[in-house]
């Protein structure tokens, strides 16, 4: 019996407004969240132990050195001010663009780990490196450099709008996460050697800039990388959720998506080895005319 097939791509603006109010209840649940200072120094000092024991020193030779070295640190500051807010809003716009199969799986994931990172910064509230005393041996590159930027002495935050930023929200960090899940769809949907090298540049480029400019500690990198592993194993059975809420509804027809996170990955018919189809069974951006993601047990319309 034939069958509809799956409608390919959401629609845009019930994607902008849903993107919007998770990130304002981020925001505002980040604001929120506000620990004490010395809830959060102590935080703070307990990671640098940590990292003392486990023989870990990168944030302070990454710190000295854009320090001392301003055609380093100042290209930093505006990385670690800006990037953020371009870069992931693009990769989700070409993955709704050029994949829209893989795009709800990858937003979900995204908003997953973002809101187990504002459960991070509730429980843990931490004192960035850039805030600790000045005996602990660090310097605020982005109060040294301010005058570059539209930045004050307070975080990344335009000047005079410090306090709507939470600064005791170190750990994890999710200028990693979120490059790290750039990275990841990039390197999975990127066809070209400059995709690729995006992929692997973008995240190490992001976690060497926020050490050395003094905002994260190394193991809130590990964390961000952490919060995006978690993300990516709750994204399927969040989405399942989601799918049977919408079919109790009665909007069962809008959940024909990939839930497969690592779509790309997974050896479909026509493949010799996971991620290398054919030609006579790959389209022109590598899926497989007529059918749905990897994993996606939607059949395609009858022929």
């Amino acid at each position: 019996m034939p069958q509809t097939a799956p409608r390919h791509r959401p629609r845009w603006w019930t994607e902008l407004l849903l993107i919007a109010v998770v990130y304002a209840a981020y925001s505002a649940g980040r604001l929120l969240a506000r620990g004490d200072a010395s809830t959060a120094i102590d935080h703070g000092l307990a990671i640098l132990r940590a990292e003392k024991a486990l023989l870990l020193h990168a944030e302070h030779p990454l710190n000295r050195l854009f320090t001392q070295a301003p055609a380093l640190g100042i290209p930093a500051d505006f990385f670690y001010a800006s990037l953020h807010y371009v870069v992931t809003p693009a990769v989700l716009v070409w993955l709704f663009r050029r994949h829209p199969l893989r795009y709800r799986a990858a937003r979900t994931w995204l908003m997953i780990a973002t809101l187990l990172g504002l459960a991070g910064f509730t429980l843990m509230p931490t004192c960035p490196p850039r805030l600790l005393d000045a005996s602990h041996g660090f310097v605020d590159t982005m109060a040294q450099y301010s005058s570059y930027g539209w930045w004050g002495a307070e975080a990344s935050a335009p000047r005079g709008l410090g306090g709507m930023t939470n600064q005791y929200a170190a750990m994890p960090s999710l200028h990693v996460g979120w490059a790290l899940w750039c990275g990841i769809v990039l390197w999975q949907h990127g066809r070209t050697p400059l995709k690729r090298t995006l992929a692997v540049a973008y995240p190490l480029l992001t976690t060497i800039v926020v050490m050395g400019t003094a905002n994260h500690y190394l193991l809130d990198a590990v964390a961000g990388a952490a919060v995006i592993g978690v993300g990516a194993l709750l994204t399927r059975p969040a989405m399942r959720l989601t799918d049977r809420v919408r079919g109790r509804f009665g909007f069962a027809g809008t959940a024909s998506y990939s839930t497969v996170v690592g779509a790309g990955c997974e050896t479909s018919a026509g493949e010799r080895i996971p991620g290398q189809r054919t030609p006579s069974s790959a389209g022109a951006d590598g899926e497989r005319p007529g059918a749905g993601p990897a994993g996606d047990s939607t059949p395609a319309a009858a022929r």
